[in-house]
């Protein structure tokens, strides 16, 4: 018996080694290949969003599907490039006219921190005169570059889907070898599609009404980049908790920057604080009601660990990856723990109760 119980421990401890050895080479081969893998999830959730579109185009309108789906690879194509040089255009004007104002801010920081007292006032200059903002907001100009690429290759991902797109239910139930099981693997990814492209519809409205917001309150008050700001807002607010708190501070900053004064900077962190709140906890949550079911640790968990692997863009992929891990793991057995503990009350949702679940991959 005694015999047995240490075959067993060794067996245990073998199979413990072997997983933290595979954890290592997923996260290895994860952060090495980052960009491919970025720009493929970016891919599959807008073939995901556009299925649906060209189901909705081509039921309704009578229209082909291969001619909406031809139209939705063009609108993709040149809704990606125009975002990437408009991203572009509005970080090269944010590099000048941050380099502008730099000495601007600099003479109008004294002002907004002598209620400190001289000594953390001393501490604040000091801390701020070694940080070299000019070169970070040069190297941020940098890495914006790569938008361009990673757009032409999210292109390139997506057409290859839908060239394939016919081929998919084929494949996944040879794959399974038994056809009630691949019926149910077509089902699961059918209700992981229906939840993020619902949560990312509603996202895209719920940000886009703050980011006007945002730009309104800096052209009424006079200031510049109000268009770089709403743009920033936009993107930021689909970073769950914490993008809407960066944003703000993001905009009490430039317009610190553009004005030196405190007083209309103040104005700026309070208008666009009341606007994040008042749209992040009654707008959103109305909207989204119980499309995510998801922890609200969990969430933080999946930014930190995402954010930590794919930096900002793993940020924006965090919750659309929890969801697709939640669904998942509430189908298989073994894991159905990992679903409790990543939904909201202990009841993973496996996405039965979608209302078009019916409707399968095509």
């Amino acid at each position: 018996m005694e015999h047995q119980n240490e075959t067993v421990l060794r067996e245990r401890l073998q199979t413990g080694f072997l997983g933290l050895i595979a954890f290592s080479l997923l996260l290895f081969m994860l952060v090495q290949a980052r960009f491919i893998l970025i720009s493929l999830a970016i891919a599959i959730i807008l073939f995901s969003l556009t299925s649906d579109a060209i189901h909705a185009i081509s039921s309704r309108l009578k229209v082909a599907k291969w001619l909406a789906t031809t139209l939705a690879l063009i609108g993709i194509a040149l809704g990606l490039l125009w975002i990437s040089t408009t991203i572009l255009a509005q970080v090269n004007e944010i590099v000048f006219l941050a380099i502008t104002y730099a000495e601007q801010a600099q003479a109008a920081l004294p002002a907004l921190t002598e209620r400190l007292g001289p000594e953390a006032q001393e501490r604040i200059i000091t801390a701020l005169s070694n940080f070299n903002i000019t070169g970070w907001i040069r190297s941020l100009a940098g890495q914006a570059s790569g938008i361009l690429s990673g757009s032409v290759l999210v292109i390139l991902f997506v057409g290859f889907m839908f060239a394939e797109q016919v081929w998919f239910p084929i494949k996944v139930e040879r794959l399974a070898e038994d056809r009630e099981k691949a019926l149910q693997i077509r089902r699961i990814i059918s209700s992981i599609m229906h939840r993020v492209n619902r949560y990312l519809v509603v996202k895209t409205g719920v940000s886009a009404v703050t980011a006007g917001i945002v730009w309104l309150i800096f052209r009424v008050m006079g200031l510049e980049l109000a268009t770089a700001v709403a743009i920033l807002t936009f993107i930021l607010n689909f970073i769950p908790s914490v993008g809407s708190i960066v944003a703000t501070v993001i905009a009490a900053i430039l317009a610190f920057v553009l004005t030196g004064d405190t007083t209309p900077t103040m104005i700026v962190a309070l208008l666009c604080t009341a606007t994040q709140f008042v749209i992040g906890n009654i707008l959103d949550p109305m909207l989204l009601g119980q499309t995510l079911r998801l922890s609200s640790f969990g969430i933080i968990l999946s930014l930190a660990f995402w954010g930590a692997v794919w930096g900002v863009p793993g940020m924006f992929l965090a919750v659309p990856i929890m969801v697709a891990l939640m669904i998942i793991c509430a189908h298989i057995p073994w894991l159905r723990a990992v679903a409790v503990m990543l939904s909201r009350e202990g009841l993973p949702d496996d996405g039965s109760g979608d209302a078009d679940e019916r409707r399968l991959v095509a």
